[in-house]
């Protein structure tokens, strides 16, 4: 019997030789299947093709809704929608009849092409203008320092952003001239330092308000123990005044602009959350509490949206619906993406590291006097100009024009 199957297996008789699969032919026909990653197409082209294959999966979850979630979310991340295409295709295989599949396709398809595709611009009239995509290419630049500030608030970046857009939008409408020369070809925030302070304009009171509450466990705003030494000075007495002024107007690093408008979010969202009114889920909420400032936040059922008023391009927005715009709008999307939660608690306290980290991020540059804005217009006194500050690159020559503005 050894001997036997000895033979049986020298001579290749349990061997599995293979065989060509039926639909191979078919397979091969998926693959040469047409890919934008091959060829050349407008952006408007592609979007078009987007649309297109969103419009089959919607028709295809009809049928398979497992497997139209499943291509939907490999095509995202694959970023070619005639993937789409490839995929229903290579599904395809094992459905028997797709006469239906086939039907109802076109017929959604009669629908939609009773309708001529419309080019009309962005349906948000303040994102059209020229200003909008200067302005994305400057807060990109911030990303990781945005990023990181989410991390040691527990708030979302995204909700940071917004504030930033708002406040950034509403200096270069009022002083339109001026920001086109630099903010189109340099591409930079502006950092304020009359009355409010840095790109996000926290007036000095703010901060003030904003730590005392940090250490305050009695207070409605308490973030918790472990924020408790976020924004801690490595200075004491009356240099703390200078050391708050240079964090919020450092053209340089906007670390701490970005912290003081993390905290602001996260307190009046506790705040309110404590007198049992939960608007975490209330961006244009956070975003008008954000411009109103903490006198104005008084927590009450059925809040509005509102704040300041922003002229742009003739039309009137509030500083709450330019946030609420931008925030699901989809814009920066990739960049700052949704959280499943916009507020996480922190469960254990800032490590010695990280608060080296923070209190070393204020940068060693030249800034226009402490309350040089107070100073008359009639009076004799010499104000600061450019020429005053040493700046050796675009950056820094845009920031000193802007402090001087």
């Amino acid at each position: 019997m050894i001997i036997g199957a000895w033979a049986v297996y020298q001579l290749g008789l349990t061997n599995n030789r293979g065989a060509v699969d039926s639909n191979s032919r078919y397979m091969l026909s998926v693959d040469e299947m047409e890919s934008l990653n091959d060829d050349q197409y407008t952006p408007e082209q592609v979007q078009q093709r987007w649309m297109r294959q969103y419009l089959k999966l919607a028709v295809f979850s009809k049928f398979f809704p497992t497997n139209a979630q499943l291509i939907t979310t490999a095509a995202q991340y694959g970023h070619d929608p005639m993937l789409v295409d490839r995929m229903i295709a290579a599904s395809s295989i094992y459905i028997n009849d797709l006469s239906e599949y086939n039907s109802l396709l076109r017929e959604v398809e009669q629908v939609m092409n009773r309708h001529p595709q419309l080019h009309t611009t962005n349906v948000i009239p303040w994102m059209d203008g020229p200003e909008w995509p200067a302005l994305k290419d400057a807060i990109v630049r911030d990303k990781a320092l945005i990023y990181e500030v989410g991390r040691l608030t527990g708030v979302e970046p995204r909700l940071i952003v917004g504030c930033l857009i708002g406040e950034q939008i509403r200096l270069f409408n009022t002083n339109r001239e001026n920001f086109k020369k630099y903010l189109g070809p340099v591409k930079v925030l502006s950092v304020q330092s009359q009355f409010s302070y840095g790109v996000n304009g926290i007036k000095i009171s703010t901060a003030k308000a904003i730590e005392d509450h940090l250490k305050d466990p009695s207070s409605p705003f308490y973030m918790g123990p472990r924020y408790e030494h976020l924004l801690d000075y490595p200075v004491e007495g009356k240099a703390q005044e200078d050391e708050r002024y240079n964090r919020l107007v450092d053209y340089r690093n906007h670390l701490y602009s970005y912290l003081y408008t993390a905290c602001i979010l996260h307190q009046t969202m506790l705040q309110w959350k404590r007198a049992g009114y939960d608007i975490s889920n209330r961006p244009d909420i956070l975003f008008t509490l954000f411009n109103v400032g903490f006198a104005q936040s008084v927590p009450k059922p059925n809040p509005v949206c509102g704040g300041s008023h922003i002229k742009i391009h003739g039309q009137t927005y509030t500083f709450g619906a330019i946030g609420f715009d931008f925030y699901y709008s989809g814009e920066l999307a990739e960049d700052f993406p949704f959280w499943r939660q916009r507020f996480i608690p922190g469960d254990k306290d800032l490590t010695e590291e990280e608060i080296a980290y923070i209190q070393g991020s204020v940068s060693n540059c030249k800034r226009p006097p402490r309350g040089w804005e107070y100073v008359k217009k009639d009076t004799t006194a010499v104000l600061p100009t450019v020429d005053d500050f040493d700046y050796s690159h675009e950056e820094d020559e845009y920031a000193g024009t802007y402090a001087n503005e």
